[in-house]
């Protein structure tokens, strides 16, 4: 689970924080079967997606935000294989302090593989075991259908919320293994029911550490380049592999 905890801060967009008490809305069966029943039907025609990033990594222990990334992530999905590319093109310790610095990490094959230019060099992670469970993670509010997450997952609803002009439906998600549960206590999804997608994802920690994740232009079922699910390395990029 540790080496699963790595990969995900590494891959996936996610936010954390203190859950806020919102009962006098969760209570409402009929919208969450809703939700639940547009993203079966999203899931099962599910080919790919493409969305622009903006990711900001906060530190609960000095309470500050340590890290803001923007980019492209996208999606592919075949026969129950699924890939994914994420292009981080600006990075800084702050949204006044971007800069170029680009890093590519894709999920494909079983591996995660982290490229970094700057280093011209690409770091391996080998899922083996974990493969089908950190795919899981990845495709949350982007092709998961509502029968994975209540399989996976003890599902709210937390009522209606407005992201960036978009009225959404604001999910809970408290995952059922005790395993996952001591790495990741609870997870919040904001989809948009008219397509079924998440616009913003929140996965924290016990601790409060947490990752807010904001998607914007997203695209779904259209065309995307088989060079896209591809590093651009040289013939100098070196290849590591941790242990452990």
């Amino acid at each position: 689970m540790k080496r699963l905890s790595l990969l995900l801060l590494i891959v996936i967009a996610t936010y954390s924080g203190p859950a806020l008490a919102q009962a006098s809305k969760a209570a409402d069966p009929g919208a969450l079967d809703a939700v639940l029943k547009k993203m079966d039907a999203v899931a099962a025609n599910f080919t790919t997606a493409q969305a622009n990033f903006e990711w900001e990594t906060y530190q609960k222990v000095i309470d500050e935000i340590i890290g803001v990334d923007k980019g492209v992530i996208y999606y592919r999905k075949s026969d129950k294989q699924v890939e994914m590319m994420a292009e981080v093109k600006e990075t800084g310790a702050s949204a006044t302090s971007m800069k170029p610095e680009p890093k590519f990490v894709l999920l494909s094959g079983g591996k995660v593989r982290l490229y970094q230019p700057k280093l011209d060099q690409v770091t391996e992670y080998d899922l083996g075991k974990n493969q089908s469970e950190f795919e899981s993670y990845i495709v949350l509010g982007f092709g998961a259908s509502g029968q994975d997450l209540q399989k996976n997952f003890d599902v709210t609803y937390m009522g209606p919320e407005t992201i960036d002009g978009i009225k959404t439906a604001k999910l809970q998600l408290i995952p059922k293994s005790q395993k996952v549960k001591n790495t990741y206590s609870q997870i919040f999804l904001w989809i948009d029911p008219d397509r079924g997608v998440s616009v913003r994802q929140q996965l924290f920690q016990p601790q409060g550490d947490y990752r807010l994740a904001k998607y914007s232009q997203i695209k779904l079922r259209e065309k995307i380049s088989d060079d896209v699910f591809k590093l651009k390395t040289t013939s100098k990029t070196q290849t590591v592999t941790p242990r452990g």
